[in-house]
């Protein structure tokens, strides 16, 4: 007979009993027992379900909810806190959910199961298939409505597994983070990668630099956002200096930002790449180089290659620009009923078209020039990358954020215009300094200056608004 055992997702909630906290947020706490325990509880009672929404607070009862999705093998599907009634309603028709985990907004229709994170259940489940849906999380929607990522737990679980070999992350590491739980950054390395690899976790429900710097850990997840306010309270900062590591994604780290992080904590953060569809595909290593405004060379298990318009291979000279494109077991399944979109966003043998622009050097470091569709700007028979007159920008002293983007000209085909946030800020002066340590071709014809750049909640500039 064939063995169907499935090796478990989340391992440590396997291992032997625990009684000592192992996951905390804010100032609740659970052991492993307990959490065990009271995932099983919210099995019991979705058990049978397909598909459930669950209201993705940074909170306990968003935990043992998804880990109770995961022990049913029940998909789950996070849902913002802050989503709006139309984006809310869009969510739970297409993904077609059956019912609401957690507290729900007066708008939500559904039967509503809340989270008692106190019930326990003795029962036990078996191990859900591998390929078998775990999550779908819903895209930014930034061209369209929010289409929903089906991940399988195969490919959380291959993304995990190669994160951990290239960050040496052990269960005698204590992750510390405050980062949204309904992202892969959050949610996924954030949660299910410490239940995977058998870390302790603490959640700072926000990510403010005193609670980072009191939790004590030995890795820290953020974003850019996040380590730009770290370093801005220097104590807290110093603070982080026993850490391990510290690991910075979901949008590139400013060049100023990476070296005044590492000067006040001692080491160099960790960059790394990935997005909802791929899960995580590129890193720097702990035991390797970490060069700032770069991600490292492809996981283990990921293989990746640039190509350009025609999907021809593009030197990897650290120079050319060309489409990242992405292969491997982290791969998603699929746009939740979008087979056309699904087949769009992959090339005819099979690899995922990331829609970034990237340059490699000869080792397969990789650095994110930014999206295709916004962040490679065609100027003057030039193609230039956002993200690099970005870093440029960032060099001023007087530049605190920046953001660049091309728009119509009836000369250039594109001219460049930068958002930039800082104070007594000359446009002409900016323009020249980019001009000094660029080609003059990628200088900004205009500069804006304005009061803060529009983000969404990890961190990322939502460019469509500028």
């Amino acid at each position: 007979m064939k063995d169907t055992h499935q090796p478990p997702l989340l391992t440590a909630l396997s291992s032997a009993s625990a009684d000592s906290p192992f996951v905390r947020v804010g100032d609740s706490s659970l052991s492993l027992d307990d959490l065990r325990g009271a995932a099983a509880a919210v099995a019991d009672r979705i058990a049978g379900a397909r598909r459930v929404a669950v209201n993705a607070n940074a909170s306990m009862e968003t935990i043992v909810a998804v880990v109770g999705c995961l022990t049913a093998g029940v998909t789950a599907v996070p849902v913002p806190p802050d989503s709006g009634p139309a984006e809310r309603r869009h969510v739970l028709s297409d993904s077609g959910v059956q019912l609401w985990l957690g507290e729900a907004p007066d708008d939500v229709e559904l039967p509503v199961v809340p989270i008692d994170v106190s019930a326990r259940s003795s029962k036990s489940y078996p191990e859900p298939a591998a390929e078998s849906p775990a999550l779908i999380v819903y895209t930014s929607g930034t061209t369209g409505a929010p289409k929903g990522v089906v991940l399988s737990r195969s490919a959380i679980a291959a993304c995990l597994d190669a994160l951990s070999e290239a960050w040496e992350w052990t269960a005698e590491d204590t992750l510390v983070h405050g980062l949204p739980l309904f992202h892969v950054h959050g949610l996924v390395l954030g949660v299910l990668g410490a239940l995977r690899v058998g870390s302790p976790l603490t959640h700072t429900v926000r990510p403010k630099p005193a609670a980072y710097a009191e939790a004590r850990g030995s890795l820290y997840f953020g974003v850019p956002t996040v380590w730009s306010r770290v370093c801005a309270e220097p104590t807290a900062a110093r603070a982080l200096g026993s850490a391990r590591l510290l690991v910075s994604g979901s949008a590139p780290l400013p060049k100023p930002v990476f070296e005044k992080l590492s000067g006040l904590t001692g080491a160099a953060p960790v960059e790394r790449y990935g997005m909802s569809e791929t899960l995580i595909t590129l890193s720097t290593r702990y035991d390797g180089e970490r060069r700032p405004g770069w991600v490292g060379t492809a996981l283990s298990t990921v293989q990746t290659r640039l190509c350009d318009d025609r999907d021809q291979p593009v030197p990897h000279d650290g120079e050319s620009l060309g489409q990242l494109q992405v292969t491997g077991p982290t791969l998603f399944d699929g746009y939740l009923g979008l087979p056309e979109k699904t087949a769009e966003s992959f090339t005819e043998d099979g690899w995922f078209r990331t829609g970034d622009i990237a340059v490699a050097d000869p080792g397969g470091f990789h650095r994110i020039v930014g999206r295709e569709s916004v962040d490679l700007i065609k100027s003057g028979g030039y193609r230039i990358g956002a993200g690099e007159v970005e870093q440029a920008l960032l060099a001023h002293p007087g530049v605190r954020e920046a953001a660049v983007v091309g728009v119509p000209d009836d000369d250039l085909g594109q001219r460049i215009v930068a958002y930039v946030v800082g104070d007594s800020l000359d446009g002409a002066v900016v323009t020249d300094f980019v001009a000094g340590t660029l080609s003059v071709h990628k200088r900004p014809r205009e500069v804006r200056v304005l009061e803060s750049l529009p983000r969404n909640a990890m961190g990322k500039v939502q460019k469509n608004l500028l």
